[in-house]
Order: C-alpha cells, then structure tokens, then sequence
C-alpha cells in the first residue's frame, strides 16, 4: 500500500478528490472529499495529489551549534498526535526531540505478534519528524506503538542508556484538551516518552491506608440545571458506546440529585434533551420513588421543549 492516511488524493475516473480517512484492506481505501462523505475505492483508481502534504521539519545532517553546558537539555522527548487540519478524525503523529541531543530513532508498530517498521532516522535537537498517521475512530484496534532511540551529542553530555518505549494506546488517553504541542505550535495531545518513572514507597503507602481522614470529603453544591448532554460531560465521547454514554449521564445525574438534596435545593432541573427518550425514562423512574423527592415535571417547555425534568425536593 503507498498511500497513508491523511494523504491527498484524486480519483482517475471521475472529477472527485479528496483526502484518505481510511485503510480497509491492501486494496481498499476510504476517501472523503468537501461533502464530509467517505467513499470506499479501489487504491489503483486514486493517484496522489502533490503539493498538499505537510512540510517535515526535521533537520537530519545539519551542523549544529555547540550549547553552553548550563542551557543543554538532557529531557523532552514526546510522541505528539495532532489532528489534520481538513480531516479532524485523522491524526497524525510526531516525534518531537526538545533536548539538545540528536535522535537516532526507530519506530515500528506490532499487532497480533506482527511487526512492521514505521520509522528509522535521526530527529535534530528542537525538531520534530511525522512517523504515523492513525484514524481516531478505529483506536480500538490500533498497533502497539514501540519505539528505540539513541542520544548522540558532539560535546560533553552525560551519557543516556538507549531508550524504548512501547504503549498500545486506549480512548482515555485522548479523553483530556488538546494543549499547544512542542516545536509544532500546534494543538494536540502530547506524550512524553522520557518521563522519569514514578517510584512508589511501599511503606508510605502502607501507612497512607491507616491515616484517619484529616477532613470530610466536601459536597459541592450543584448548579440550579444540569447539562447532561454527553458532550458536555466527557471530551472523550465520540469513543463511549451507546451503553457507556447512557450511564456516565445516568451516574452524573445521581451524583448532583444526592448533592441537591444535601444542600437542601429545593429543585434541581436536569436537561437530558428530547432523543429517544432512553435517559428521560430512567430519571423519571428514579425519582419518581426518591424518598427525597417530592414532584417532577417538564421544566418550562418555553426555554427547553420537552428535553427537561425539574425535580422538587421535599
């Protein structure tokens, strides 16, 4: 396969182009142009479109001026996925070196005990290379990522043993904001491959189980309405099943209910929109045999429809 994901391309048959969403098989690739719908084509009907893919900036054998031993950085490698900028569900994934070391990298990907190179070069100090590009909605069955790095630095430096770093990456890894990323002046999501590892004290931690609380846990007081639109609880939600969604909107509206009714709010309004009518059951099943509870309704149809409950508490 000579394409990759992101990659521009044009169909020969037909006045269609657009960008590649999709690998299906070593044949098939999923193409999706301005109208946002991908279309399954046969690889050897497309051809590449040049001019339109990102400038690398990786320098590889450029000289590099010395660093004063106070200003050399020894830590800050990351692993970088930022989406492209036509086709969001597409990220593409950049090795970033921030230290003052060259990088001779080597990346490659396993999946069912298969491994595939990826990657292999030298990443300069304070650049960043494009090694992978994946589809966000398939990270269920993405590769594991592994990668083995060498520092190599033409002045003095304290010597670094080689680097390997291997993660099979899961939907909650993407689930915090995306942050400006290193080196690229982008936003995305930033892993750092050199983190020093967390060590963890036995015996404190055997004593932390036996400390009695220092304080109470606080309850806080909840807003007047709850949004319980899954996009407003979890960045993540474009990876949750519909199982998963149901029951996040289900545990926060319980969390703010046993909050409302330790603070004594005398109701509480919870917004669960009108479409199939899952989430509103359920609420009114709860509260409906709530101890606390004293009525519900449709919370004034004029500003919500019929996508809202109020709850009045005794």
């Amino acid at each position: 396969m000579k394409f990759k994901l992101g990659d521009f391309v044009r169909f020969v048959e037909e006045k269609r182009e657009g960008f590649i969403t999709r690998i299906i098989d070593e044949q098939t690739i999923g193409v999706t142009g301005d109208d946002d719908f991908e279309i399954p084509v046969l690889a050897s009907k497309v051809t590449s479109v040049h001019g339109r893919e990102a400038a690398v900036a990786a320098k590889t054998q450029e000289a590099i001026a010395e660093i004063p031993p106070q200003e050399f950085v020894a830590k800050g490698i990351y692993l970088a996925a930022v989406p492209e900028k036509q086709v969001t569900s597409v990220v593409q994934f950049h090795l970033i070196n921030n230290t003052s070391y060259q990088l001779l990298a080597s990346f490659s990907t396993e999946k069912n005990t298969e491994y595939k190179g990826e990657f292999a070069g030298i990443v300069a100090p304070k650049t960043s290379v494009k090694v992978y590009s994946a589809a966000l909605p398939d990270i269920s069955i993405w590769p594991k990522f592994i990668f083995q790095i060498l520092y190599h630095s033409t002045q003095k430096a304290g010597f670094l043993d080689p680097l390997v770093y291997s993660e099979r990456f899961k939907a909650k890894d993407f689930a915090g904001s995306k942050i400006p990323v290193h080196v690229l002046n982008q936003l995305g999501w930033q892993f750092q491959l050199d983190a020093a590892e967390v060590k963890v004290d036995a015996q404190k931690l055997k004593e932390s189980f036996f400390k009695s609380p220092e304080e109470k846990k606080v309850v806080e007081k909840p807003a007047k309405e709850m949004d319980l639109h899954i996009e407003k609880l979890r960045e993540d939600y474009q990876f949750l099943s519909s199982s998963d969604i149901i029951k996040t909107q289900l545990e926060r509206f319980q969390k703010t209910l046993d909050a409302a009714i330790v603070h004594q709010l005398p109701s509480v309004v919870f917004i669960h929109g009108v479409g199939n009518g899952i989430l509103r059951h359920e609420i009114h099943k709860v509260v409906s045999k709530h101890p606390q509870v004293k009525t519900f309704m449709d919370a004034r149809k004029e500003k919500f429809g019929y996508g809202a409950t109020e709850v009045f508490l005794k």
